[in-house]
């Protein structure tokens, strides 16, 4: 899954929920669920996320979201596998890839022929 967020040193849970497109009360939720997420909190308790949060989230994602597991699922496979951000790294690289021959296939078709 690729995010569009620009680089900064924290996010708030708007910015985060709007590039996963998903619920601010689903992100908190997952905080409650997964403790690897640990945004920081102002004094108003205002959430405010880091870039690893923000790859953790992204590994949750995969993992709920996308691959179909349980909450308790993701978390055993969050404390056994050590390699799954390796996996997910792979995975955004692979959708990048796939997505720039796709350009390239519509453009090679596109060409009128002579």
């Amino acid at each position: 899954m690729k995010i569009n967020l620009p680089d900064k040193l924290y996010y708030s849970i708007g910015e985060v929920a709007r590039a996963f497109d998903v619920n601010t009360s689903l992100i908190r939720y997952w905080e409650q669920e997964f403790p690897i997420l640990r945004p920081k909190k102002n004094k108003k308790g205002n959430r405010y996320f880091t870039p690893e949060d923000l790859t953790n989230l992204k590994i949750i994602y995969h993992l709920v979201k996308e691959k179909g597991y349980t909450l308790d699922g993701a978390r055993v496979a969050l404390a056994t596998n050590s390699k799954i951000s390796e996996t997910i790294s792979l995975i955004d690289r692979l959708q990048f890839v796939k997505a720039e021959l796709q350009k390239l296939k519509e453009s090679l078709t596109d060409q009128p022929e002579n």
